[in-house]
């Protein structure tokens, strides 16, 4: 048995948060997939399936992300499951946006939803991170991170979460790198397809041609006619 905690924090106001992409997968995954109604357990809620004949859990603490491990240890001690056996899907910030990295162990990173479940079932558990991009500067992350995904993004975030949902079953087999490969394909196959940006203007480097000048009329007769002869050599 496996369990997979998608992080994020309850409630309407949050449900198009960055910060909340952790339940988005989840969600995803859910419906995917065929499991069963989301019922309410572990502080938190859970839907049962199979992902290629491994049962699976899937949970949303609803503790608020701060306390995520409250709920992800409760179920863990229920279960009786090591932390090998748990997969937490969360938004990270110091990931490109669309990006999406796999790594077991390591520190929280500032996150505090992971700093919580490290403190409650330990480091040693399989970290899908899911990048939401850095808004550059320290004092705009609260509202970066606790902001809607803009209307741009769903054209990443969306192939995105269908390519993460298509492809739990590799998840739940560890074969991480693989399905790393299909979530980048899927964002990179999106951004090839989105609106087609104009050609910019190629700019010549042949230098147009001045209109000619109109050439003077040289009389045949007269002063200047017998001086431009002379100059010529045909007196």
């Amino acid at each position: 048995m496996l369990l997979f905690a998608g992080l994020g924090n309850p409630g309407a106001k949050y449900v198009n948060n960055r910060h909340n992409v952790g339940f988005m997968a989840a969600d995803a995954i859910a419906r995917r997939h065929g499991f069963s109604a989301w019922s309410k357990k572990f502080q938190g809620e859970v839907a049962e399936g199979k992902l290629g004949g491994e049962k699976v859990i899937l949970l949303k603490p609803q503790t608020f992300m701060n306390l995520s491990g409250q709920s992800v240890g409760e179920a863990m001690r229920f279960y009786k499951l090591e932390p090998a056996a748990l997969t937490v899907l969360y938004d990270e910030l110091d990931l490109v946006a669309g990006k999406i990295r796999i790594k077991t162990g390591g520190g929280a990173g500032g996150h505090n939803g992971i700093r919580s479940i490290d403190a409650h079932v330990g480091k040693d558990y399989r970290r899908v991170r899911i990048g939401i991009g850095h808004p550059g500067v320290k004092e705009m992350v609260h509202g970066h991170v606790l902001g809607d995904f803009a209307k741009s993004d769903r054209q990443w975030l969306e192939p995105l979460l269908d390519a993460l949902a298509d492809n739990a079953v590799l998840l739940a087999e560890g074969d991480d790198n693989g399905f790393m490969n299909k979530a980048s394909l899927a964002v990179q196959g999106a951004g090839s397809n989105g609106p087609a940006k104009p050609a910019p203007k190629a700019q010549s480097h042949i230098r147009q041609a001045r209109p000619q000048q109109p050439t003077a009329k040289v009389p045949e007769t007269g002063p200047m006619a017998a001086m431009l002869k002379k100059l010529l050599g045909k007196d």
